[in-house]
């Protein structure tokens, strides 16, 4: 854009451009550089949760049966947490169990990283917080300088962090101990009541933060630097979902369609990201709130539901699309009133189609995950880095590969119970 507006006064170069934008695949456009961050060993899940302004990101790595790595109902089997430092991997650890994960996680840009671990204690209730089948008790951990440190819950056994701030601020959930009387009887993954929390800097207790409507349970979900968090209160089972936002302590509902919405992003200007409900309550879109007013953000063509997860100062969102079977579908930018599929972004020879946007720094830098379309790993899932390019790209990921390739997982597995990702599956 910039570079028409130097070229505006002449007009006859002006025309030309615009003659030529007309004809879409004949003027190549500028894309983005990708970065394959790859699996760990034998697992077929890598995804990149978290980006900070250095272009370090958070990676989930692990293993599902094949066929449901890029579903939102797929089985976990096994997994940790990593960082990816410039190419370098560094594998987080865990407080003592096998496995440790994350609730989208981040890692700021101090090279400090929250998720959330297993510890070696069977949980006394036989809750399975962490969502590995152990029913071992769940830790929200806090990692730096190459050290992880369980962070307090308000008195239960189990929680997960999902973000903090340049500040050392840490928001997620936490257990208080007491019976959730709105969860289902066992095999239900928990029955004791979840609440949003913040912690400073790691070593004060947690401290609850209210939800609304008078709702039992909740989340935060990601903080930024001037302290504002969001995220969702509800019920255990997610039928009941309101999407939050606090400031100093005092939590607001945001608008919806009635149907439910939580909130997974904020950047410094207030502008929330997340997801909604639709008004028929049949599926969910990603949704942007900006001085309170709430913006559908529709789907790309032939997708059924969607997410927004990440916005950035200057507001570009990303997002992630999925299919009817509840598979993830496309990876999205939303700019200017716009959603683009990232793949028509993505150079061709990346030999990786981006079903998942979970994050985008200042820089413009998007982490996600995407499936290997050829070679060795083909349909296995890797963690992605994408950076702007700033110049012609010639052929998309879209343009070889203009369907996203196809997984075996069974029709009806959105009827599990949702731990994987920390969504909720809006009423069918």
């Amino acid at each position: 854009m910039s570079a028409v507006r130097r070229l505006r006064n002449f007009w006859i170069l002006w025309v030309t451009t615009i003659v030529l934008a007309c004809f879409g695949n004949a003027v190549a456009q500028a894309g983005y550089r990708v970065t394959d961050l790859g699996a760990e060993g034998s697992d077929n899940l890598g995804c990149a949760m978290s980006v900070n302004d250095e272009g370090w990101t958070e990676i989930m790595a692990g293993n599902l049966p094949p066929g449901e790595q890029d579903n939102i109902f797929g089985t976990l089997l096994n997994g940790r947490a990593l960082i990816d430092v410039d190419g370098f991997k560094l594998d987080l650890g865990t407080l003592g169990g096998q496995n440790s994960w994350m609730n989208w996680g981040e890692i700021n840009d101090f090279a400090q990283v929250v998720g959330f671990s297993e510890t070696a204690v069977p949980d006394p209730n036989g809750e399975d917080i962490c969502g590995f089948g152990t029913h071992l008790t769940c830790s929200p951990f806090l990692w730096q300088v190459f050290h992880m440190s369980a962070l307090k819950t308000l008195g239960g056994n189990n929680g997960q962090a999902s973000a903090l701030n340049d500040s050392g601020q840490i928001v997620g959930f936490a257990e208080n101990g007491t019976a959730d009387s709105t969860c289902p009887p066992p095999p239900f993954p928990r029955n004791r009541i979840q609440l949003p929390v913040l912690w400073q800097n790691g070593k004060a207790k947690a401290r609850a933060l209210p939800t609304v409507d008078g709702d039992p349970d909740g989340v935060a979900f990601w903080i930024n630097d001037k302290g504002q968090a969001v995220g969702d209160s509800g019920n255990c089972t997610g039928t009941i979902l309101h999407a939050v936002s606090w400031e100093n302590g005092t939590a607001s509902q945001l608008p919806d369609f009635g149907t439910g919405s939580l909130a997974q992003g904020i950047n410094a200007q207030g502008q929330i990201v997340g997801t909604v409900g639709s008004p028929d309550n049949t599926t969910q879109y990603g949704a942007l709130w900006q001085n309170g007013v709430l913006t559908n953000l529709g789907l790309l063509p032939g997708d059924f539901g969607g997410l927004a997860s990440g916005i950035n100062n200057r507001g570009q969102v990303v997002g992630s699309n999925f299919d009817s079977n509840f598979n993830w579908s496309h990876a999205f930018i939303y700019q200017d009133g716009v959603m683009t599929d990232l793949n028509t972004l993505l150079p061709a020879g990346s030999n990786l189609y981006a079903t998942m946007a979970n994050k985008i720094n200042e820089r413009g830098q998007i982490s996600g995950m995407a499936t290997v379309l050829s070679g060795p790993d083909a349909g296995n899932i890797h963690a992605f880095l994408a950076t702007p390019a700033h110049q012609s790209m010639g052929l998309s990921v879209a343009d070889v590969a203009p369907t996203r390739p196809k997984s075996n997982l069974p029709a009806n597995a959105g009827e599990q119970h949702l731990q994987r990702f920390g969504l909720v599956h809006f009423g069918r």
